[in-house]
């Protein structure tokens, strides 16, 4: 989901998420920076000069396999995972540098930068493998049909699809989740299910932040996804679900006009 502001402090988990982190660097051995404000939904500091220290709440269990995902990849399209404790939800991970946001490239090359990421964390797990489907996503997400005029749309749309469980999707894949890694492209942040690559696009669609989508930036989007394989209309599909989802409820004070999701959702529908 796409929360607004600093997630764990408004919900309070901020003194907890702090508290790990000062054990974990007498215990490891590190020596960590100030906390890193873009991590909204997460502690994230800087570990030293070569590492990230990142601690998930509890509370977002969409991120539950984070660490079976980088370890599936393996610092193949994404950031290296170097150290793990599952029971205090902690990642020491690899510190990208020199870690330019995709969103700072010009629109079709970070597309294009996209596209070549995907392709190579898209990949068939192995038997056995931990990761929810994306129907739990959906079941999790969606909300009731007298929520919003448009969430009945979404649950037509989503009950004509009976969506695929072959790949593993990051479920967070946009410009400020791929970043350069030397002359490479990785992502990181991934919340990991098994579904289909055209699940992943809808976030791409929507971002960069401090953009607004226009019909034509969302076909051409679209285009490129599609004419490197992807299916197109798969995409606008799970751009309704995932934008109806993504962008409710409206924080009091707010209006549809301030989500971009739902803009998404609206011109494809």
């Amino acid at each position: 989901m796409t929360a607004e502001g600093d997630w764990i402090q408004r919900e309070g988990y901020l003194p907890r998420l702090e508290r790990i982190a000062s054990e974990l660097a007498a215990e490891w051995g590190l020596e960590l920076g100030p906390r890193i404000a873009a991590g909204r939904y997460s502690y994230v500091a800087p570990a030293g000069p070569d590492a990230i220290l990142k601690i998930v709440p509890a509370e977002d269990t969409d991120a539950d396999h984070i660490a079976d995902a980088l370890r599936f990849w393996n610092g193949d399209g994404a950031a290296r995972l170097l150290r793990h404790d599952a029971a205090r939800r902690a990642l020491l991970l690899e510190r990208l540098r020199p870690g330019t946001e995709s969103a700072a490239l010009a629109e079709d090359d970070a597309t294009a930068i996209a596209i070549d990421v995907g392709r190579r964390i898209w990949r068939t797990p192995q038997p056995g493998h931990p990761f929810r489907p994306i129907a739990r996503w959906v079941e999790r997400w969606l909300p009731r049909d007298d929520a919003h005029p448009l969430v009945p749309t979404a649950r037509r749309t989503y009950e004509s699809m009976a969506p695929r469980t072959d790949r593993v999707v990051h479920c967070d894949f946009h410009h400020h989740n791929i970043l350069s890694r030397g002359e490479e492209w990785v992502v990181i942040d991934p919340k990991p299910h098994v579904g289909e690559p055209e699940f992943d696009i809808p976030a791409f669609l929507w971002n960069p932040l401090g953009t607004v989508p226009t019909r034509e930036r969302t076909e051409r989007r679209i285009r490129a996804f599609a004419d490197a394989g992807l299916d197109g209309d798969r995409i606008r599909q799970w751009a309704i679900v995932r934008g109806i989802c993504d962008g409710l409820p409206i924080r009091p004070g707010r209006t549809e006009a301030d989500r971009k999701q739902l803009q998404v959702a609206r011109l494809l529908i």
